[in-house]
């Protein structure tokens, strides 16, 4: 960590340039003699990847280090770091097993009585702790080294343990919980011992149904969505817990309640929905629904009809403001057949389900830019026909 970037002179700088190319800004002459263009460039990086991530940190004027480009990959955001916290109990302890950029603890902090944050890597605990200490953080205390090291040595119990195990190993991106640094699977006993409440984050990609045959005590997995893009799954463990796992939908939006559907997948196996033709409305679920599993349960539960069973899209005669997803109003529903011989939209946004062509190749074939306010629809009903639903988004 190089103290001469709080300076206020390169802070300065900085700011000047934080809407510029940080790459641009490395292959330039640095105006400063004890700060590198690369380490300049490095802290625009930084600045740019917080103010989209963590923008409220930026806002407090707070003079603030940002770490390698690498490090602030899998860090949290401002409002997945708020959900997790307020799954916490007030005044609890929390040990943050792989603190990372500090982001999760900073949050946690603001509901629990002590987050002690755990850092194999030196130099970013040294920059977090100087970060959190800027941003008046007071109630975290900081190891370097490694957490399982860390636990091990330790004869404390915490109210929750943490973990965000790093998913790129030998610079490769991993998704298999067993090739996750560290593997957590291995360390299942170790971490009962000393917490009751394991909360651990995976990569998006993972399966569910996997993880929660080879990780004991699920008691809920969360998936966490923000703008129809699955950012998070959170797995809790309850030491006790021996029932069905509770799956729940989260849509996270910059208003205070996040939207949850929650299910679990017995629900979802004995759900039979109805099958039927598209009517005024098309219902197209939230990726957190869809990543979750939920695809029978949220058509029983808002008595929408499926209109196939591969196809996870859903109409009903009337409108419903609360399903968690989009949903237009139909405009036209179009034989396939008929779509190839009478194609007059040149643009429009184009979602293709359950459907033997590709997004890309439709483009191409009917020479369709992307964008403006039509949604075409390219899908399956439940007699196998094949059509396109053109709709009209409703807000």
């Amino acid at each position: 960590m190089n103290n001469n970037i709080l300076s206020p002179e390169v802070q300065a700088f900085i700011r000047q340039h934080a809407h510029e190319d940080a790459s641009s800004i490395a292959l330039k002459k640095s105006p400063f003699v004890q700060v590198s263009s690369s380490e300049l460039a490095q802290q625009v990086n930084g600045w740019q990847k917080v103010s989209t991530k963590v923008r409220e940190w930026l806002e407090q004027g707070s003079v603030l280090y940002y770490p390698e480009k690498l490090n602030l990959e899998q860090c949290s955001s401002a409002r997945t770091g708020k959900f997790k916290a307020s799954l916490l109990s007030p005044n609890s302890t929390v040990l943050d097993l792989t603190g990372g950029f500090g982001v999760d603890s900073y949050y946690f902090a603001q509901q629990a009585k002590k987050v002690i944050h755990c850092e194999i890597n030196p130099e970013l605990s040294q920059i977090v702790t100087h970060n959190l200490s800027e941003l008046g953080v007071d109630n975290v205390q900081f190891h370097t080294g490694d957490g399982i090291a860390f636990l091990i040595s330790s004869d404390k119990e915490f109210d929750y343990i943490y973990a965000d195990p790093s998913r790129r190993v030998k610079n490769q991106k991993v998704f298999r919980l067993e090739d996750c640094e560290p593997n957590i699977l291995a360390y299942q006993p170790l971490f009962f011992e000393h917490s009751d409440t394991l909360i651990t984050k995976l990569a998006p990609l993972l399966d569910i149904s996997g993880a929660l045959n080879v990780l004991p005590h699920v008691k809920d997995v969360y998936v966490i969505s923000i703008e129809n893009d699955c950012k998070e799954l959170l797995f809790v463990q309850h030491k006790s817990f021996q029932g069905i796992p509770r799956i729940h939908a989260v849509r996270l939006s910059t208003e205070d309640e996040p939207g949850i559907f929650s299910f679990n997948y017995v629900q979802e196996k004995e759900a039979t929905p109805v099958l039927g033709e598209p009517t005024n409305f098309l219902y197209d679920p939230d990726v957190a629904i869809t990543k979750a599993g939920a695809f029978k349960s949220v058509a029983t539960v808002f008595n929408l009809q499926k209109l196939h069973q591969h196809s996870h899209l859903y109409t009903r005669d009337h409108l419903i403001p609360e399903f968690p997803g989009r949903v237009f109003q139909i405009q036209q529903v179009v034989p396939f057949s008929v779509f190839k011989k009478n194609v007059d939209i040149t643009k429009a946004n184009i979602i293709a389900k359950n459907f033997p062509l590709k997004v890309d190749d439709i483009r191409r074939k009917f020479k369709i830019k992307d964008g403006g306010e039509d949604y075409l629809y390219f899908t399956t009903l439940f007699d196998d026909r094949h059509v396109i639903i053109y709709g009209k988004r409703v807000v």
